[in-house]
């Protein structure tokens, strides 16, 4: 699947420029604009490459450890709990969907055909993945957190203030967990009960479980948003409404 003049996806070089930082292998930001539905595509014709899921699964590690050092020395006054809260926010899908837009990242994706015209590159599961896999790659070309640093905390920063300016943001499973903590021994877990639809465009089902007791259902194209689905649910089963306690 050979890049077409004019068509997506848009050279790397730009995208560099973007992120105040090149490459000394470009490979490897090209490995983290691979969507596994592109990976799937080239191998059902013989070629075999790596999608962005190994190193999206580095890049959630590099973001917590920056945005938690950030957290931790910034707001000193702030309590561990607190600090929880505010993480969760600026690192959830939502908002790394937003931080990806900010630098035009899906026009950089290489999608499989059937993602491409269902708009994937708009796909927040999708644009929010790939932004993580791009912190790895940095992280990794680089050899330094400082680089990553300097590329992340502007967008974080501008999050957090957005966050404690209007208290907009909704984590779901922290309220449901600060609940169940109130009673010693409760045990909460998510379970993925199913999932279904292609490798490019899955939809992902979790339940809560308060002592293997299902107490909500959440369903969603991310294991992470099922599940604040589902603890959303559980927290109107427990008369709160859904809504995160202050």
């Amino acid at each position: 699947m050979k890049h077409e003049e004019g068509k997506y996806p848009l050279p790397q070089v730009s995208l560099e420029r973007k992120l105040g930082y090149n490459f000394k292998d470009p490979s490897l930001l090209k490995s983290a604009l691979y969507h596994s539905s592109y990976a799937n595509e080239l191998k059902s014709k013989g070629v075999t490459i790596q999608c962005n899921e190994r190193l999206e699964f580095f890049g959630d590690s590099v973001l917590s450890l920056i945005v938690s050092d950030y957290l931790y020395f910034r707001y000193v006054a702030n309590q561990e709990g607190d600090m929880t809260k505010i993480r969760a926010a600026v690192v959830c899908e939502r908002a790394l969907a937003k931080y990806a837009a900010k630098i035009g990242l899906g026009d950089y994706l290489y999608l499989g055909h059937g993602e491409e015209i269902n708009h994937g590159r708009e796909r927040a599961s999708i644009t929010s993945d790939a932004f993580e896999a791009v912190l790895a790659a940095m992280y990794i070309d680089s050899g330094s957190l400082d680089t990553v640093r300097k590329f992340l905390l502007p967008f974080v920063k501008e999050e957090i203030e957005s966050i404690r300016e209007t208290s907009s943001f909704v984590d779901y499973k922290t309220a449901l967990q600060q609940i169940v903590q109130q009673v010693e021994g409760e045990i909460l877990e998510y379970v993925l009960v199913g999932e279904s639809g292609p490798d490019h465009c899955k939809t992902f089902v979790m339940e809560a479980r308060l002592n293997s007791n299902v107490i909500g259902r959440g369903s969603a194209h991310s294991k992470r948003e099922a599940e604040q689905l589902a603890a959303k649910e559980a927290l109107v089963l427990f008369g709160h409404g859904g809504q995160q306690q202050k």
